[in-house]
């Protein structure tokens, strides 16, 4: 899932793994189609083992993958701060109102996810984050680096 907060718009891809080539595949549909004409793209997400570099050599021609890669400014949650990642938060939204129920295939589940998709981006619900840089710097004080004389 990737979404742009501001805007109230989210995009979502259900695949049956979590692969290397999915996620490069996905960040090349933020680029090319969401997002074609935008010089640098701000991309917040986890520390999760498919989101790096490698992913983009393992799947594209390397002029590719470097365009893709420099397309992107990539920022990463601390480890343990995943609730940082707004796209967390609509993963949550999306399983209490989508996936809080049997789908007996995947295809049901895409069906489902897509209809919500739909939904939510149609009535632009944004994300109201309220999380301050201070509150940021006290909360996550053991997750910075300290420096003693």
């Amino acid at each position: 899932m990737a979404n742009e907060p501001l805007k109230g718009k989210r995009y979502v891809q259900v695949k049956e793994f979590k692969t290397k080539r999915d996620w490069a595949q996905f960040v090349k549909r933020i680029a090319d189609e969401w997002y074609p004409k935008a010089k640098k793209i701000k991309l917040v997400m986890d520390n999760f083992k498919t989101h790096d570099a490698s992913a983009f050599y393992k799947t594209f021609e390397p002029q590719e993958a470097k365009r893709l890669w420099d397309r992107f400014e990539f920022i990463f949650t601390p480890k343990h701060g995943s609730w940082l990642n707004m796209a967390e938060i609509e993963f949550h939204v999306l399983n209490g109102q989508c996936l809080n129920k049997h789908l007996s295939t995947i295809k049901k589940i895409k069906e489902e996810v897509d209809a919500w998709q739909t939904n939510r981006n149609n009535k632009n619900k944004k994300i109201n984050w309220q999380f301050t840089n201070k509150e940021a710097r006290i909360k996550l004080k053991r997750l910075y680096p300290s420096i003693h004389a």
